[in-house]
């Protein structure tokens, strides 16, 4: 199997450094070095797909800008990208999200792929007006994705459940192919949201190890289901042509880093509901030594940024070992970013994919394109 490689576009803002928030936590300054402008995130998208990445994740929450509008706006400005459009269910009814969905579909050529986030901070939550507690919003999720699954196959919904409600519910026009839906979590209810109803669950770039453990429990529990799922994991990337020179850059994004945007964020994100954010935390204690977890796999992400906290770090031939190493556990989909997006797009790109293609394990989307004859930096 082909693996996939998907991208991010970062419309809570871009820089040279790395852009702290995210998990109830603010965007640090840096995200203002590069404002998230269409044009800018377009700019990215077109180098991501031309490199041969199938889609690109945007994120949700008051920390940046809202995921359906700007994807609608950028997929304007390119070809084949989908958009991995980041989404909490707990905001908008099912109706209208599978609604909108089929919209997004007709209007791109079928390229929206959904991230359904349930939302891990009560606080933020309360700011858009959603007062349920953690396992409510995941009960409620289980619902909502009820709804939306029946109505993408044309069916009929009525549900009286205990969050949602809706009646005589029908879409007019169906969303053509069906989206797929990615969907991450680590606490026990997370997993059984997962296991009904998505078809890719995603987790973040904890070691190998932890992965594996992740990935044997919702295959149990999928299959209790009767269901298969794919996997797929978040990580943030470094690769450089030398191992030396990657290891540079990560130590001048640490460097980066003051002493008081640490402890204020650390501070945030211990207050976190998240099972996630708290295993990410626990794989740096908040401390700038031993970030390196595992071979390549460097946590100093982690110390500034909520959410995805780790970076694969690397030559590019160790970059593309430690993917196989991943891949080896299961995982088929790799959603990338890297700072800036722009150019590390191109550094993976150009860097790592072909490695990957001259091994068997990828090929270009395009089918007649390889990534380092696709890749023409800062293009038009």
């Amino acid at each position: 199997m082909s693996l996939t490689f998907h991208w991010f576009l970062p419309t809570n803002g871009d820089s040279r450094d790395v852009v702290g928030g995210g998990h109830g936590t603010p965007a640090t300054p840096s995200g203002r070095d590069r404002p998230p402008t269409v044009a800018y995130l377009s700019q990215i998208a077109r180098a991501a797909e031309d490199l041969g990445f199938v889609g690109a994740l945007t994120p949700t929450g008051a920390w940046c800008e809202d995921a359906w509008l700007t994807t609608a706006m950028v997929s304007q400005n390119s070809e084949r990208l989908k958009f991995l459009v980041a989404f909490r269910p707990g905001f908008l009814s099912p109706t209208l999200a599978a609604q909108m969905a089929s919209t997004f579909q007709r209007h791109t050529g079928g390229r929206l792929l959904l991230n359904v986030v349930t939302g891990g901070e009560s606080q933020e939550q309360r700011a858009y007006g959603d007062f349920l507690d953690k396992d409510a919003r995941y009960r409620r999720t289980g619902e909502f994705l009820e709804v939306v699954r029946q109505l993408w196959a044309g069916k009929g919904v009525d549900l009286h459940g205990e969050h949602v409600r809706v009646e005589g519910a029908r879409l007019s026009r169906l969303p053509e192919p069906v989206p797929e839906v990615y969907f991450g979590g680590s606490s026990p209810a997370a997993g059984e949201v997962a296991a009904r109803y998505a078809d890719v669950y995603l987790t973040w770039g904890e070691p190998p190890a932890q992965v594996a453990e992740k990935i044997a429990w919702i295959r149990k529990l999928a299959a209790e289901h009767g269901r298969t799922l794919r996997f797929g994991i978040r990580l943030h990337v470094i690769t450089r042509d030398t191992s030396a020179q990657a290891w540079a850059e990560a130590d001048r994004l640490l460097a980066g880093f003051d002493a008081e945007t640490v402890r204020a964020v650390q501070a945030g994100l211990a207050r976190s509901e998240s099972e996630g954010q708290r295993r990410m935390l626990a794989l740096h204690g908040g401390g700038r030594e031993s970030l390196e977890i595992h071979p390549n796999l460097w946590a100093g992400v982690g110390l500034v940024r909520g959410g995805a906290g780790t970076a694969l770090v690397g030559s590019h031939d160790e970059v593309a070992e430690r993917i196989k190493e991943y891949h080896a556990l299961g995982i088929d989909e790799f959603v990338l970013s890297g700072y800036p997006h722009l150019e590390e797009a191109y550094w993976f790109g150009e860097g790592v994919l072909p490695r990957l293609a001259a091994q068997g394990l990828w090929a270009h989307p395009d089918g007649s394109r390889n990534a380092a004859a696709a890749a023409v930096p800062f293009a038009g």
